[in-house]
């Protein structure tokens, strides 16, 4: 999130016309560029001024990259010119045409470009209506969603936002408008649907709708063996969106699933609280964590104690306020599975609580041998006497996705690696807390980079665009299929001919070669 410093300098620089060569941050703050030196930000109020901007760095051949609310974790979001400018899209955020007919199975909705999931999950509960399972976390855009692939943990429904698209309306190279049509037999429709933000700017998409609908939450602790020997697809498929939390210092899961329920069902309103916490809680939470950069100990207490709070319910009910202290949890659609802030806390990150993260995905048909690979990797660890831990408030993040065919997802299918990704995807996120004190490295932290080399080079897997490291990506981008790569350059070439659009990890896919 921009300081009020850092708003008013890009103010008078765009304002001005002087380069700006400041870094641009992700919703970490200073210290976390997305991309380390920029000319300018311009905070676009309507399509009609994208367009021009657009235009404008087109004729001159200046670089421009679009940025959404916020889910950039590493300085790969631009190339490394300091010519580039910034299109910020958090305001142009109209919500129109919702059309969805008394007994109709679905209908659609147009969204702008800054349209944040939590803005048009309750623009459409407040007319009945809902987005499905296509779901991404409260602060993101949904075009910043499409562009990165980002998805729902679900094998039985549809979970890439992309899956919710009717068609995209992308200003290309050029500054024109293009319009998408979802088409998979087309392969501008394969490479919108995770464009990573290169063919152009997503400013408008027509979106399926549903009516609205109550689910229930439930948690269960599972002993880590029973999960890295037992049945994974088979405790994921039967729900319409469910996920596992690991903690490997405890060798615990926690198993949360979800599902649709009647809405005379019950009368609570649950309401899920993601990256929200108390002033106490982060005060505890920072000194534990910081001391953890050294002391292996204070790690364990950490995840001792998060196990301990994240057993719990981390619902209120809505309508008071009220912690909910038993599962199941009941409530509407968005509010269970995805939530946002407690009106009375902040998120995490405004206390100085910052992490790194790696995410892989990998087909769930080798869930188990992967499960049990990064476990042989902790094991490993413990031998020379360091024991490695969750720093994370929920665990290590073990997500699903269906099918879902494009060119650069990470659920795509029919791929040359061979490897059967027709059941889905498990996805391995293992967020962890970057320290502030010293030199600001996490404790053990060559451990991380060498665990996603391990991971890469030994199972066919593809890695979250917006997640990992820029050697990370550019390991994993040998598993990536050679000829969906090449048909996705044909595409970029013929939006954006000149390259404004680029990024770095662009160039590490060897897009712009």
């Amino acid at each position: 999130m921009q300081s009020l410093h850092r708003a008013l300098l890009t103010l008078a620089v765009v304002s001005s016309g002087n380069v700006l060569a400041e870094p641009y941050n992700t919703f970490d703050g200073d210290g976390f560029p997305a991309c380390h030196d920029v000319a300018s930000v311009h905070n676009a109020t309507s399509i009609d001024e994208i367009v021009q901007l657009v235009k404008s760095a087109s004729a001159n051949g200046t670089p421009v990259r679009a940025s959404g609310k916020g889910h950039m974790w590493y300085d790969t979001m631009c190339s490394d010119n300091p010519e580039t400018i910034i299109i910020r899209t958090e305001f142009v955020n109209e919500i129109s045409n919702l059309v969805l007919e008394e007994g109709a199975e679905s209908g659609t909705v147009d969204i702008e470009a800054g349209v944040t999931f939590l803005q048009l999950a309750e623009y459409l509960h407040k007319n009945n209506a809902s987005m499905g399972y296509t779901l991404v976390n409260w602060n993101i855009t949904m075009a910043g969603a499409v562009a990165m692939g980002g998805h729902r943990s679900a094998i039985r429904e549809d979970s890439m936002v992309a899956a919710g698209v009717l068609s995209i309306d992308i200003v290309n190279g050029d500054g024109e408008i293009v319009t998408i049509e979802r088409d998979e037999s087309n392969d501008d429709w394969l490479a919108a649907s995770t464009s990573l933000g290169l063919l152009g700017v997503i400013v408008r998409m027509k979106f399926k709708i549903y009516p609205d609908f109550k689910v229930f939450a439930k948690q269960e602790t599972i002993d880590e063996d029973d999960i890295l020997n037992g049945d994974i697809y088979g405790m994921i498929a039967p729900y319409a969106t469910a996920n596992f939390w690991w903690w490997p210092y405890m060798k615990k899961f926690h198993w949360r699933y979800y599902d649709k329920v009647p809405l005379t069902l019950s009368s609570q309103e649950g309401y899920q609280n993601t990256f929200s916490i108390t002033d106490t809680e982060a005060f505890i939470a920072k000194t534990t964590l910081e001391s953890g950069k050294y002391l292996a100990t204070s790690n364990m207490f950490f995840e001792t104690t998060a196990f301990g709070l994240w057993s719990a319910p981390n619902f209120r009910e809505k309508t008071t306020q009220e912690t909910i202290s038993e599962w199941p949890v009941y409530g509407w659609n968005y509010d269970v599975l995805i939530g946002g802030l407690y009106p009375d806390q902040k998120p995490e990150w405004e206390y100085g609580l910052h992490g790194a993260t790696l995410e892989l995905a990998f087909p769930i048909t080798i869930a188990n041998d992967m499960l049990k690979r990064v476990r042989q990797a902790f094991d490993e660890e413990a031998k020379k006497g360091i024991i490695m831990t969750s720093t994370y408030r929920s665990g290590i993040n073990i997500k699903f996705g269906k099918p879902y065919y494009d060119l650069l997802g990470q659920v795509t299918y029919n791929t040359s690696d061979g490897a059967d990704w027709s059941k889905g995807a498990i996805m391995f996120d293992f967020p962890s807390f970057k320290p502030s004190i010293g030199d600001g490295k996490r404790f053990n932290e060559e451990f991380y980079p060498r665990l996603a080399k391990t991971l890469v080079d030994e199972f066919p897997c593809r890695p979250h665009w917006t997640k990992n490291t820029r050697e990370v990506l550019g390991n994993a981008t040998k598993n990536i299929d050679p000829e969906h790569l090449a048909r996705f350059k044909t595409v970029r070439e013929k939006f954006d001919p000149q390259g404004i659009f680029k990024s770095v990890v662009g160039e590490i896919l060897g897009l712009y070669d």
